[in-house]
């Protein structure tokens, strides 16, 4: 196109641009001849302003002109395929500021209609619905074009079992607007028996109105989405197999144990009913174990009875030699406190003719001290334990371990560090805790 002339008063450029049609995502020029109408050499910037700025270019930006003389620079249109750029006039704004005279600067305008395009973008999820008479599904419709549009969906199956709904039926999109459509697929009748059936069908989605119908653009052309509606029988099979496996356990009851119940049955209350023989009829109705006189044969705890159960035969308490009884509830406490890198050792002595029979132990290492700690019973040695590893530890015995007359509970500690109490302040020494309890009993010789 050639664009006319037009003059300006001193310093300022003769200049003028045409109208441009452009499509998104496509280029298109237009020229700018810019004419220096004053008496010396002037410079002038170019520059887009308006909403076409960030996708129109000049080419060259600057020209140096003599006076009386133009040039004619390039407008390189380039708008983005997107829903930002709408489609219809948009102004464009083109700066010219000379250089000598500033004040002179000017503005000049003109319209460039931006073509529409198409494009919609549709999702459908889930794509595998199971039910036994109908399913849902969502479609996200995005609008991606440039312009309003409203959409209309086409589902399509082999057969006609299957009906659809959508809501909203047709919904209006504005150039970059989405929206959700939500579907319900139903059966015309459910399936009682049997495997699951699949219904496969698709979702077309389309602009609606005359115009789709005799658009011509490629980029509207969508494939149809797949999708399945999978329909389950209303009594599966592993249902029937249980009801089967039921019936036959009835059959079996019927026939065969019932039967056998009831005549067990029968011959039990028919001995319940039968008469028993009266014992020591014969000796003319006595009781067992009286003679003439009613009296017993043998006196309690006499020689024929054995004595009392449990009792030996110089009449002392049978059992390990305790006391009848069991003994006393006891707990003593061993308290060692040792230096760093020493061992001490603190005990409790059984007293005589008893023994301490010991269920519960348990430490205390409330410092926190580093070292070893070793548990005897007698010559026998419970447990050794690493201090550190613990702050207060217990053990307990369902079978009470007994620790006889004169015998020890011991408790050796061996100090390597000492630790630090909740005083903050490190200890001096190791300081260890023990507790015994048990039940200590009284024997007899």
């Amino acid at each position: 196109m050639t664009p006319s002339a037009a003059s300006s008063g001193p310093g300022a450029p003769g200049l003028d641009i045409p109208a441009v049609t452009v499509a998104p995502g496509s280029t298109a020029t237009t020229s700018l001849t810019v004419r220096n109408d004053s008496d010396i050499v002037e410079a002038y910037n170019l520059k887009v302003v308006g909403d076409c700025a960030s996708w129109t270019t000049v080419d060259p930006p600057r020209v140096s002109l003599y006076p009386g003389t133009s040039e004619t620079v390039t407008l390189r249109l380039e708008p983005p395929r997107s829903p930002e750029i709408r489609a219809g006039e948009m102004p464009l704004g083109v700066r010219v500021l000379p250089t000598e005279h500033p004040e002179s600067v000017r503005v000049l305008e003109t319209t460039v209609q931006v073509e529409e395009f198409h494009e919609l973008h549709t999702e459908l999820a889930p794509r595998r619905r199971r039910g036994w008479l109908r399913g849902r599904y969502r479609l996200a419709v995005r609008n991606q074009g440039n312009t309003p549009v409203q959409v209309g969906f086409t589902p399509g199956q082999a057969g006609e079992e299957l009906g659809f709904a959508f809501s909203p039926a047709e919904p209006k999109l504005e150039p970059g607007e989405s929206t959700e459509v939500g579907l319900r697929v139903r059966t015309g009748k459910p399936a009682w028996f049997g495997a699951p059936v699949v219904w496969p069908f698709t979702v077309d989605t389309a602009e609606s109105g005359d115009q789709e119908e005799n658009r011509q653009d490629e980029t509207t052309v969508r494939a149809p989405l797949d999708a399945e509606f999978v329909q389950i029988p209303v009594f599966p099979k592993w249902l029937l197999i249980v009801l089967a496996a039921l019936l036959a356990l009835l059959l079996a009851w019927l026939t065969l144990v019932r039967p056998a119940v009831r005549s067990a049955a029968k011959e039990a209350a028919n001995e319940a009913v039968q008469p028993r023989p009266t014992p020591g009829g014969e000796q003319g109705g006595q009781s067992p174990g009286t003679g003439p006189g009613g009296g017993s044969s043998a006196s309690p705890g006499g020689p024929e009875t054995g004595g009392a159960p449990g009792s030996g035969d110089d009449g002392t308490a049978g059992g390990d030699g305790t006391a009848a009884g069991g003994g006393q509830q006891s707990s003593e406490t061993i308290d060692v406190q040792t230096s760093g890198g020493e061992t001490k050792t603190g005990t409790y002595k059984v007293p005589e003719d008893s023994v301490f029979e010991v269920t519960d132990i348990v430490v205390a290492n409330f410092q926190g001290d580093e070292g070893l700690l070793t548990i005897s019973f007698g010559d026998r040695k419970i447990t050794t334990i690493a201090l550190e590893t613990f702050r207060n530890q217990d053990y307990h015995w369902v079978t009470p371990i007994k620790v006889t007359a004169n015998d020890t509970v011991t408790a050796e500690v061996t100090c390597s560090k000492p630790g630090t109490p909740a005083t903050g302040q490190r200890a001096q020494g190791c300081h260890e805790v023990l507790n015994v309890s048990g039940v200590l009993s009284r024997t007899t010789r």
